[in-house]
């Protein structure tokens, strides 16, 4: 059976009303990516990088490595069916298109007004659409299970699968792409704490059971 859990979106910053958007989505289905760029140059020794021989000596056998940042994608799924039969109000008439007008409110440029208030940029800014100076992507956060990332989020695509009398959809699926905001801020330094715990756990467990195989 598909196992279903929940996630949310929440924009990091000052705005009226805050954007918060919460979904579900299958676990099994999040695509995470994480490449480094090798700049070789030109390193003597063996064709891909520098001679080494001892531990020490490979931090001058990864110079020229550039890391990327993780990039996330998932795939989300909102319908308002349930809600409809139940008689929501909201959702009999808008089905499911405040969630996908948030989704784009999150996407779109944004601007700082007084006392760090955020607003669309879009709002009486002209048929500009490239980003301005003053204008800024959201800081979102990605929260699942135990996880809270930042993030930008890269692109959207929506499916809107059906529609009420109106043609407003109430059930939809959406790809969602996302970039993770590394550096010193509190989430994402928490989340490298939670990595190292994990990995130091796992080579405690690969020690315990090597030493088990070989003396037992």
């Amino acid at each position: 059976m598909l196992r279903v859990s929940r996630g949310a979106l929440v924009e990091y910053a000052v705005s009226l009303p805050p954007l918060v958007l919460m979904f579900e989505f299958n676990p099994e289905h999040i695509s995470r990516s994480r490449t480094i760029t090798v700049r070789t140059g030109n390193a003597p020794g063996t064709r891909g990088g520098y001679d080494f021989v001892l531990p020490t000596e490979t931090p001058r056998v990864a110079q020229g490595v550039t890391v990327q940042p993780e990039s996330l994608t998932i795939d989300v799924l909102f319908d308002a069916t349930d809600r409809m039969d139940k008689g929501d109000p909201i959702a009999s008439v808008s089905g499911v298109q405040p969630e996908l007008d948030t989704l784009r409110a999150m996407i779109e440029p944004k601007a700082q007004g007084p006392g760090g208030l955020q607003m669309l940029a879009s709002l009486g800014s002209g048929p500009s659409r490239a980003f301005q100076r003053q204008e800024t992507a959201s800081v979102l956060l990605f929260a699942w299970g135990d996880h809270v990332l930042p993030v930008f989020l890269t692109s959207i695509r929506v499916e809107e699968k059906s529609h009420l009398p109106t043609l407003v959809p109430y059930r939809s699926s959406a790809n969602l792409s996302m970039l993770v905001i590394e550096g010193n801020n509190p989430f994402y330094l928490f989340e490298q704490i939670r990595i190292f715990d994990g990995a130091a756990l796992n080579t405690g467990q690969q020690a315990f059971d090597f030493a088990r195989k070989v003396f037992f």
